[in-house]
């Protein structure tokens, strides 16, 4: 695992180029082009540099998950207005405030430099693939950056395009499918959904039997570096660690977040019940509701319940400060208030609910000794001690897609509510909630909504939520929520085409 971190931070100083703008990526990408796609290693270290980049603070290490979506979704209190001027002016949806440009703007540019990556290893895949000896390894590689590319540019239209049901406003987005800034076709939103379909599509028929996983389980493909007697042996370590690079089942979670998204209720359901329903080559449950088991360890980002997660080394550098609420002069803190929090958990026990007691820390105080509760999903323990693989594989996790939310997208849109209450009871059982079914679809569908925000506070996807649903009211907002207010506003260069 220590040969892990020292690869990753090498190629961390070689390859991470700035998100402030993604037409830079090319000219660096050409200069090193000719060595570095000549041997497997070269392809291992381009696709390496995809996941580097969508650690940043400015994409997923912070801004797409904990910081400006969750603004965006009246999420976090603000103290101190004059220091956190952009996240006043997210809240407020005021995309035309200096300060939120800039955040927009490294956020747009991030998602592209990491589509521009991932071009870059699919256009040598074609031109030079052959180095990479083996078919299967080649097929991976492959899925897994049409994957990366299908993610990032849906997430650039969750945050930038139309509302997916009923839009009066029509936003068209650039689909980069080349390392080559000239050759950026803009697409309407059924085309824009239509490319994104397609490289899904690739991906999952690359990855099918391809990948590790469908002969190892994730555990023991995270821990093949570790202690354990009973490990298992990976000819190339490449393949290793699954869980936290995009594998077979990521790529089904998200279409199943694609299709919710878009709509396509019915693809939606089977894609989700594909991930919760799939077994290992020994006829085990690939990933279970393992929230009890978790939380019990400490392990508050939920690692065995992600379908795909990134393994962030630099996490509690600064994330511990970010909810330090009791640190002097700390004026960007991200806490809820204790009626919020009352908000978030209304209509169940929290005596014994584990998102209470373990994803939340309910005894922080300020300085002043006023009771601020902080998220506690991404808390490290500066004074605990870890082994190597637990530190990467449990402590540093970023969950981009978990299994929970497959088992909310599989109740939204199953035909039985049947089925859709003994999902619900499982999942809420996996939160140590009691629990009954529901009398109608629409109750449990009205109850869903308050499952995401409960479940995936800090994750980056409440905003969407209400998006995809169009919903006019949010949770601690005043007023009423507009169109517009959904279609955050591309930033101002050339790659705006509304400009």
């Amino acid at each position: 695992m220590k040969k892990l971190h020292i690869y990753l931070l090498l190629l961390l100083g070689l390859l991470v180029s700035s998100c402030n703008d993604w037409l830079d990526v090319k000219p660096r990408t050409q200069v090193r082009n000719d060595e570095m796609y000549d041997s497997y290693k070269g392809f291992k270290d381009a696709l390496t540099a995809c996941y580097i980049k969508m650690n940043d603070r400015k994409l997923y290490g912070q801004q797409m998950n904990i910081s400006a979506v969750e603004f965006l979704a009246q999420h976090w209190e603000i103290d101190y207005p004059n220091s956190m001027v952009a996240e006043v002016a997210l809240k407020d949806f005021d995309y035309k405030d200096d300060q939120a440009k800039t955040v927009i703007k490294n956020i747009y540019g991030g998602l592209y430099n990491v589509i521009v990556q991932a071009n870059a290893v699919l256009q040598n895949i074609r031109d030079n693939g052959q180095v990479i000896t083996d078919d299967a390894t080649r097929a991976v590689i492959e899925g897994e950056a049409y994957a990366i590319r299908a993610f990032c540019h849906f997430d650039v239209l969750r945050l930038f395009g139309q509302i997916p049901k009923n839009a009066t406003i029509q936003v068209a987005l650039p689909y980069a499918e080349t390392v080559s800034i000239k050759a950026v076709a803009y697409y309407s939103y059924t085309d824009f959904i239509t490319k994104i379909e397609d490289d899904l599509t690739k991906a999952e028929t690359l990855l099918k039997d391809n990948d590790p996983i469908f002969k190892y389980t994730f555990n023991q493909l995270n821990r093949f570096e570790s202690s354990d007697a009973n490990k298992i042996t990976l000819e190339d370590a490449y393949m290793g660690y699954r869980q936290f690079r995009f594998n077979y089942y990521a790529v089904k979670a998200l279409e199943a977040r694609f299709f919710m998204y878009i709509g396509e209720t019915a693809k939606a359901y089977a894609a989700a019940k594909a991930v919760i329903d799939a077994k290992n080559a020994d006829g085990t449950k690939v990933l279970t509701l393992a929230g009890t088991e978790d939380y019990n360890k400490g392990n508050f980002a939920l690692p065995s319940e992600c379908v795909l997660a990134l393994n962030n080394f630099e996490l509690e550098d600064y994330v511990n400060d970010l909810f330090a609420v009791d640190k002097l002069n700390n004026f960007t803190v991200l806490y809820m208030n204790v009626s919020k929090i009352a908000d978030l958990f209304s209509g169940q026990q929290t005596s014994a609910n584990n998102r209470y007691n373990f994803a939340w820390d309910m005894s922080k105080t300020d300085l002043s000794g006023v009771n601020k509760p902080v998220l506690h999903k991404y808390y490290q323990d500066p004074d605990a001690s870890y082994s190597s693989v637990d530190l990467a594989t449990q402590k540093q996790v970023v969950p981009l897609i978990r299994l929970s939310e497959m088992y909310l997208i599989a109740m939204e849109t199953t035909t039985s509510l049947a089925e859709a209450n003994t999902m619900y009871i499982d999942y809420m059982q996996a939160r140590n909630i009691p629990a009954e079914g529901f009398k109608s679809q629409e109750d449990l569908r009205a109850e869903i909504v308050n499952e995401y925000r409960r479940e995936f506070f800090g994750e980056g996807q409440m905003f969407f939520t209400y998006k995809r649903m169009g919903a006019t009211t949010m949770l601690w907002r005043n007023e009423d929520v507009s169109e517009e207010n959904y279609i955050v506003a591309l930033p101002d260069t050339e790659y705006n085409p509304n400009l």
